[in-house]
């Protein structure tokens, strides 16, 4: 076994040497698959990658022990980073700071690799700006009884309300059991303003198939439907980029697809080890992502229209989100209800 190997990586500001420690580590024994082998992944897959990480601040989620090991999210710089590992600050919920990893080049990826990084977390803005997101997010979320097959069904009435407000979708498998669907957005609503149009949004897909959509943050009152979770669009939340690993027995891969591939596929299809085959026959779906930035502005009249017809506002914020103005009591709906002690 060797204890390291370098690597020359090329990149647009030359060559760079990335150290590869225990390069034969196993990450993922039931395939066997290596650190190497991971790391050579994300360098052959590191242009539509790069395409969907480019300055963008990304949370990297690492698995130094592999995928049976304990993960954790690094959302600042590691001490010791190679001069050229880009970063830049970005503000919590609670408004304490951090530079974060912004990705500029394949070198990156084989860096972040090595450190056991499976999926990069890219946060749906850029270095340019990162309080106004430049991306819309919709994470369709199978719960307890349902499927990805559910999922896809429900991420297709998505594509049919997205069209009527004007906004083009692009899904991809989650690596799990979900969907995410991703839509290029001008960057000129913060994240609170973004937020409200996915909630919008996700109430009108719920309007049209309600026995198999929900937006209720409480998982008691969600039942056997897929759950549109509005609040992967909130500050700091974030969902696996596009060809990121999944800390999946199998190494599965979040896949880019296009609308007529969606219900033909399942995500056990793609994994480590097949997607560079994928990649090379079909390309990447999500190419044309950033070619026509679109504006929410119908979703945000959706928004106000839930408020006004219908007296629908806010929706829960995540437990580490400080109280935010219009939001609605964060207690479990049973507790709230239950009475008190004599």
């Amino acid at each position: 076994m060797a204890d390291a190997v370098e690597i020359v990586v090329p990149g647009p500001q030359g060559d760079r040497r990335v150290r590869v420690t225990n390069p034969d580590k196993v990450y993922f024994p039931e395939p066997g698959i290596t650190k190497r082998e991971l790391v050579d992944y994300y360098l052959t897959v590191a242009e539509p990658l790069l395409a969907a990480l480019l300055h963008r601040p990304t949370t990297l989620k690492r698995f130094p022990d592999g995928v049976e090991g304990e993960p954790f999210y690094a959302k600042r710089v590691p001490k010791g980073a190679p001069s050229w590992i880009e970063g830049v600050e970005i503000t919590f919920p609670s408004g304490r700071t951090a530079v974060e990893v912004c990705p500029t080049e394949p070198a990156v990826l084989a860096w972040a690799a090595n450190l056991g990084t499976f999926d990069f977390h890219p946060w749906p803005v850029r270095r340019s700006d990162v309080d106004r997101p430049d991306e819309l997010r919709i994470d369709l979320d199978p719960q307890p009884g349902t499927t990805f097959d559910d999922a896809v069904r429900v991420a297709l009435v998505l594509a049919e309300v997205l069209a009527d407000a004007g906004v083009v979708g692009h899904p991809k498998t989650s690596g799990g059991r979900g969907v995410h669907v991703l839509a290029r957005i001008r960057p000129e609503h913060d994240f609170v303003g973004v937020r409200r149009a996915v909630i919008a949004l996700a109430r009108e897909v719920t309007r049209r198939i309600p026995s198999l959509a929900t937006v209720s943050w409480w998982k008691e009152e969600r039942g056997r439907r897929v759950f549109l979770d509005f609040n992967q669009t909130a500050r700091d939340r974030t969902i696996a980029s596009a060809w990121s690993v999944r800390g999946t027995p199998r190494a599965t891969v979040s896949t880019p697809l296009r609308w007529d591939q969606l219900d033909s596929v399942q995500p056990a299809d793609f994994t480590l080890r097949t997607v560079p085959d994928w990649l090379a026959e079909h390309g990447d779906a999500h190419a044309d992502l950033d070619d026509h930035p679109q504006a929410i502005d119908t979703l945000l009249e959706w928004a106000d229209r839930d408020a006004r017809d219908h007296g629908l506002g806010d929706l829960p914020y995540p437990p580490d989100h400080p109280k935010m103005p219009g939001e609605p009591p964060r207690v479990q709906p049973s507790r709230e209800r239950r009475p008190p002690k004599s």
